[in-house]
C-alpha cells in the first residue's frame, strides 16, 4: 500500500481532501510498542540500542524487528528516535545502525543531528525532532527544503502558530499532545551540562527543572522559598484535538518514552477513542492504520501518572501551567477529608476507594504527602501509616487506583480489522475472497467437484467463515454467490478460511514508498537557512565535523561549536516561555501589578547555585542564565 501524502484540508470548498491523522504512542520497550499499537495508536516510537533522547530507553535490533512486524499487520508505523547530539568518533556507527534499523522494516528516524543529511544513508524517512526546536514556518521552511518528511513543533506554539506554520509549508506536522513538560523550549537547555556534566541533548537530562529554587531579588530579598519555580503541570489537549486538526497537525504525539505500560494502554485508548468521534464526523480526515481496538476498561487520563493537567499555551498564554508545589504525580481529585478520627480518615467524596490505593495532598507548607490505604469501610479509609499533617476539608488526590492497575496488568484489549468475505462457485471449483475498506484484497482459488447438499448450507458457511478468533482480522460482512446449494465439509472451509486469512495478511503489510533523503549539492544550494549574517551560535548544536560541513556547505561561515563541547561563559541555559513575572502577576504585557522587588531575580538552588532570570518580552519568553560571578562550574564529558 503506498503511504498518502499528507495535505491539508478545507470544510468550505466543496471538495474533501483526505489527510491521514496518525496517533503517535511511546514505547519504552517491545511490550509497550506492542501494547500501544493494540490499544489503537497508528505509530509508535520507540529508542534503539543507543543515540536516543531517553538513553535509559535503548532497546535491542531483535526487539526493534519484531515491533515493526507486529505493528505492519495493522499497517501502523515504528518510528525509532536517534535524536541526540553525535560526536566524531561516532558517525560511524550512528550509519551502520540506520542501514540496521532500514533492513529490520523501521519507517523512519526521528534525528536531531544534522550529520545524518551528509551520511549514506538508505531510503528511510527523516523526521525532525522537536530537539531541532521547530517554532517558526521558517525553521520549517528549511527542515523541509532538505527533504525531512515530518517535522516535530516545539510544545510552547498555539494553535495561530500552528497554523501559519501549515500554510506556509506543506511538510507532515507533529505536535505533542499528551504528557511531562519541558520548561525550556526543547534542544536549548543546557541546564543539566552546566549543573550536572549531563547533557538533555545526549539524553541524559538530569531533570534540573523539576528541582526547588529559592527566588531571590537584587536586594537579597526572598521573594518564593524552595518552591518548583520551573517545575510545570502535564499536557493534556484533549479537548483540542479537533482544532490540532483544522489548524494543520497530522500527527498527534504522547510522551512518556519512560513510562510504563499500564500508562501507554490508558492514555493510548483514551486518544484513540477521542480522535475517533471526530473522525467519525469530519470525512477530510482518515485514520493512518488499520484495526478496531476494543477495551475491557474504561481509559481515563487522570488515573495514569500526572502533576496536574494544561493545555499548555494552545490558546495562548495561561496561569495554570506550572506546579510549583510538587513535582510528583498528584493523580486525580477524589474530593476532601471529612474527619481525621484515631486510625482513620473519613471522607467526603463520589468515588470508590480499594485497599491498596494510594492517596496523597499538599500539607501546609505545601509539600505533597501521600499514604497508602490498607483497609476501606465505607467513607472510611485505614491507611497502613497515618499521615502527619491532615485536617478537616484538606482536598485528596489518588496518583494509585489499585483496581484500575488490576485491570491494566491483565490483557485489556484486542485489535481486529473489519473485512468482508465473498465465496463464489467457478467453472473449476470455488473461490474464496477477502478485502476490506482500504482496498487490500486477496483471493484464494480452490480446485474441487461440486456436491449438492441434502440441506441448506448458508448459515453453517458463515459460521465457519466467521471463525476468525486468533487472527487479525473480524467478519464484517459474509457474502455467498452460489449458483446452487453446494456442500462443502466443514473441515475443507477451515482450511479454505485459513489459507485466505494468510493470503489477506500478507497483502495487507505496510508497504511505504521511501525516497532517498540524502541532501545532494542542488538541494543544498536551494535551502534557505532561518540564520542571521551566516552565523550559528551554540544553540544550533553542531557537534561534530559532519553537522559543521553540511552548514558549511549552506554557506555558513562561523560556526560556534555544541555547548557541550566548548560551554560560553554566561550563557543562556533555559529560555522558557514559562514566566514567573507572569507566574507572579507583575507581567506588564498581561496587565500585572509592580513589582514589589527589584530585579534582577535570582533562582538560587539548595547547593548555592544561582541563576539569573531575564525576561525578553518582546518575544514573550524568560530565560534563565548562569551567573557568571558566582558559579563557574561546567562540567564537560561530552
Amino acid at each position: 500500500m503506498k503511504s498518502e501524502q499528507l495535505t491539508s484540508s478545507n470544510r468550505n470548498s466543496g471538495c474533501v481532501v483526505v489527510r491521514r491523522i496518525e496517533l503517535l504512542s511511546p514505547a519504552k520497550n517491545l511490550e509497550c510498542g506492542i501494547e500501544a499499537i493494540r490499544h489503537g495508536a497508528d505509530a509508535v516510537y520507540i529508542g534503539a540500542p543507543k543515540f536516543g533522547a531517553r538513553a535509559a530507553a535503548g532497546n535491542s535490533i531483535d526487539d526493534l524487528r519484531q515491533l515493526a512486524d507486529y505493528a505492519h499487520q495493522f499497517g501502523a508505523r515504528v518510528y525509532v528516535t536517534l535524536n541526540t547530539l553525535i560526536k566524531d568518533d561516532e558517525l560511524a556507527e550512528v550509519e551502520t545502525l540506520v542501514w540496521q534499523l532500514y533492513r529490520i522494516g523501521i519507517d523512519a528516524l526521528i534525528v536531531q543531528d544534522m550529520a545524518l543529511l551528509t551520511m549514506n544513508l538508505p531510503p528511510i524517512q527523516l523526521h525532525a525532532s522537536t530537539q531541532t526546536d521547530n517554532r517558526t514556518a521558517e525553521k520549517v521552511q528549511f527542515l523541509h527544503s532538505v527533504e525531512f518528511s515530518q517535522v516535530v513543533l516545539a510544545r510552547e506554539l498555539s494553535l495561530k502558530e500552528i497554523e501559519e506554520i501549515h500554510r506556509a509549508c506543506p511538510v507532515p506536522l507533529e505536535a505533542f499532545v499528551h504528557g511531562a513538560l519541558c520548561v525550556s523550549y526543547s534542544g536549548q537547555c543546557y541546564a543539566s551540562q552546566a549543573c550536572f556534566g549531563r547533557s538533555a541533548n545526549r539524553g541524559e537530562c538530569a531533570q534540573f527543572c523539576r528541582l526547588p529554587f529559592d527566588l531571590v531579588d537584587a536586594d537579597g530579598r526572598v521573594i518564593e522559598e524552595q518552591r518548583h519555580l520551573l517545575s510545570l503541570k502535564d499536557m493534556n489537549r484533549s479537548a483540542h484535538l479537533e482544532a490540532m486538526m483544522d489548524a494543520g497537525i497530522c500527527s498527534f504525539k504522547i510522551e512518556g518514552r519512560l513510562k510504563d505500560v499500564s500508562y501507554v494502554k490508558n492514555v493510548t485508548a483514551y486518544y484513540r477513542q477521542a480522535i475517533d468521534a471526530i473522525l467519525a464526523r469530519r470525512p477530510e480526515y482518515r485514520r493512518a492504520s488499520q484495526g478496531v481496538s476494543t477495551y475491557t476498561f474504561t481509559p481515563q487520563l487522570d488515573k495514569s501518572f500526572n502533576r496536574g493537567f494544561t493545555d499548555y499555551f494552545i490558546t495562548g498564554r495561561r496561569s495554570d501551567v506550572f506546579s510549583f508545589d510538587t513535582p510528583k504525580s498528584v493523580g486525580e481529585p477524589v474530593g476532601h477529608v471529612k474527619e481525621v478520627g484515631r486510625g482513620y480518615i473519613a471522607v467526603s467524596s463520589g468515588k470508590t476507594f480499594h485497599n491498596g490505593d494510594g492517596l496523597c495532598f499538599i500539607d501546609e507548607q505545601g509539600r505533597l504527602q501521600g499514604f497508602r490505604v490498607n483497609r476501606v469501610e465505607g467513607i472510611r479509609l485505614y491507611p497502613k501509616d497515618m499521615p502527619r499533617g491532615l485536617r478537616a476539608r484538606t482536598p485528596l488526590f489518588r496518583n494509585y487506583d489499585m483496581e484500575f492497575e488490576r485491570l491494566l496488568s491483565r490483557p485489556s484489549a484486542e485489535r481486529r480489522i473489519p473485512i468482508n468475505i465473498c465465496l463464489r462457485d467457478v467453472s473449476f471449483g470455488f473461490s474464496l475472497t477477502f478485502s476490506d475498506d482500504e482496498g487490500h484484497s486477496a483471493t484464494v482459488n480452490f480446485t474441487r467437484d461440486k456436491e449438492q447438499a441434502r440441506s441448506e448450507q448458508r448459515a453453517g458457511i458463515e459460521a465457519q467463515l466467521s471463525k476468525l478468533g486468533g487472527t487479525n482480522f473480524v467478519a464484517q460482512s459474509i457474502e455467498i454467490d452460489f449458483t446452487d446449494n453446494w456442500f462443502i465439509p466443514s473441515s475443507v472451509l477451515a482450511d479454505m478460511r485459513r489459507t485466505a486469512v494468510e493470503a489477506f495478511g500478507r497483502a495487507c503489510k505496510l508497504k511505504i514508498e521511501k525516497s532517498k533523503l540524502k541532501v545532494d549539492s542542488d538541494a543544498s544550494n536551494n535551502c534557505q537557512l532561518p540564520i542571521v549574517n551566516c552565523q550559528l551560535s551554540y544553540l544550533a548544536n553542531v557537534g561534530n565535523h559532519r553537522a559543521e560541513a553540511f552548514y558549511r556547505s549552506l554557506g555558513v561561515e562561523e560556526i560556534a561549536p555544541a555547548y557541550e563541547l566548548s560551554a560560553p561563559r554566561g550563557a543562556t541555559l533555559m529560555f522558557c516561555r514559562h514566566c514567573l513575572r507572569y507566574a507572579l502577576g507583575w507581567c506588564p504585557r498581561h496587565g500585572g501589578v509592580k513589582s514589589p522587588y527589584r530585579e534582577p531575580y535570582n533562582l538560587v538552588s539548595a547547593d548555592g547555585r544561582r541563576f539569573v532570570l531575564e525576561f525578553d518580552c518582546k518575544q514573550c519568553m524568560m530565560l534563565v542564565k548562569e551567573n557568571d560571578s558566582v558559579n563557574n562550574k561546567n562540567n564537560s564529558n561530552y
